[in-house]
């Protein structure tokens, strides 16, 4: 797409809700509040809404909304992603996109997809992005 940057992350809170999908059994599903704080190319911070299911005690899959807060490569505003992944013993990274229309300030016009790994550097948020015309006016 554009230009593709790797963002350090941390997860700075977790609250979750139980949450009753019906159907019982083994599967446990919850909605999940998590907060994230970004370094590197990004320097922020995000709120997410997920909604996760479990089979037993394991992990299964999750999805996601996250409004990003924060300053990307020298521009200020904030954008929301919008992301999921699914978990079945080889672990994949959860992809997802930069919604658009959702990005202020000088991030305005923000376009992209993202993904997001946990490997042996920790976690980290791979953006492939690009700034549209919103951009242009905002910053030019």
């Amino acid at each position: 797409m554009g230009t593709v940057v790797r963002i350090p992350f941390e997860v700075t809170g977790w609250e979750p809700e139980p949450l009753d999908l019906g159907g019982g059994g083994s599967v446990s599903s919850s909605r999940v509040t998590l907060r994230k704080s970004f370094s590197g190319p990004l320097t922020g911070t995000s709120v997410v809404a997920m909604t996760a299911v479990a089979v037993g005690g394991a992990p299964a899959g999750y999805v996601a909304v996250e409004q990003v807060t924060g300053t990307l490569e020298g521009r200020s505003g904030s954008f929301v992603l919008q992301h999921g992944g699914v978990v079945d013993g080889d672990p994949q990274p959860a992809t997802g996109v930069v919604l658009p229309g959702t990005a202020t300030g000088d991030l305005a016009g923000l376009r992209g997809t993202v993904e997001l790994r946990h490997d042996a550097d920790g976690a980290v948020l791979v953006l492939d992005y690009e700034l549209g015309r919103d951009a242009a006016a905002v910053v030019g």
